[in-house]
C-alpha cells in the first residue's frame, strides 16, 4: 500500500468536563500536529497516491474554523467531550468528504483509507483510520 502524509498544527483551548479527566476537566489549551496520510494500493498515472498541494490545502481549510478557538463555545461540539480521539475523527470525516466531493482532486476519489493522528506531545498522540470512500 502506498501512502503520503501531510502535516499541519492547530492551536485549541477546551475542557473535559468528567471526572474520569482529572485536571484536564478544567479549561486548558493545546497545540496539536496533526498529519494526515493518505493510502492507496497503485499509483495513479502520474505515479502519486494524492497531490500533495491539494491534500495540504483541504488540511488547511479543513483546520481552519478550529485553530485558536475555544472548542467547548463552537456549536458543533456542544456538550461533547472533545478529547484528541474524538478530534481524530471529526477531522477524518471533514478530510474524506473533502476527498468525496473531489477537493483533492480526480486522483482523491481513487484512496482507499485515510488516517488522522493528533500529536499533542511526543510523548502521546491518537490516530483515526478508515475507508476513504464513505
Amino acid at each position: 500500500m502506498f501512502s503520503v502524509e501531510v502535516r499541519d498544527r492547530i492551536m485549541i483551548a477546551h475542557s473535559l468536563p468528567d471526572a474520569f479527566f482529572g485536571p484536564a476537566q478544567n479549561m486548558h489549551g493545546a497545540t496539536f500536529v496533526v498529519d494526515v496520510a493518505f493510502y492507496r494500493a497503485q499509483l495513479t498515472r502520474h505515479n502519486v497516491v494524492v497531490d500533495i498541494g491539494a491534500a495540504l490545502d483541504v488540511l488547511a481549510k479543513t483546520l481552519k474554523p478550529l485553530n485558536y478557538q475555544n472548542l467547548d463555545a463552537l456549536p458543533q461540539f456542544q456538550s461533547v467531550l472533545t478529547t484528541t480521539e474524538f478530534l481524530c475523527k471529526y477531522i477524518f470525516d471533514q478530510m474524506a468528504a473533502a476527498s468525496r466531493l473531489g477537493a483533492l482532486g480526480d486522483d482523491g476519489a481513487g484512496l482507499d483509507k485515510i488516517r488522522v493522528t493528533l500529536s499533542e506531545t511526543d510523548l502521546a498522540r491518537a490516530s483515526y483510520e478508515g475507508s476513504a470512500r464513505g
